[in-house]
């Protein structure tokens, strides 16, 4: 069903390339993801996480 809508707009060889990129392209956002968590402020991120949350309070 995917497949013939995108065939109708991109072109059946264009979905084929698009289906073999697309567990690359998944890695990488999520290396990204990760490697952005890393260079920014971690406690922000950890704040959203409901788990960790707890663990980080400032006893003001």
């Amino acid at each position: 069903m995917v497949q013939q809508i995108l065939s109708k707009f991109v072109g059946a060889k264009n979905v084929t390339i698009l289906r073999t990129w697309v567990p690359n392209l998944v890695t990488w956002g999520t290396v990204g993801g990760v490697t952005l968590v890393y260079f920014t402020d971690w406690r922000v991120v950890l704040d959203y996480v409901p788990y960790i949350r707890g663990k980080f309070r400032k006893d003001d």
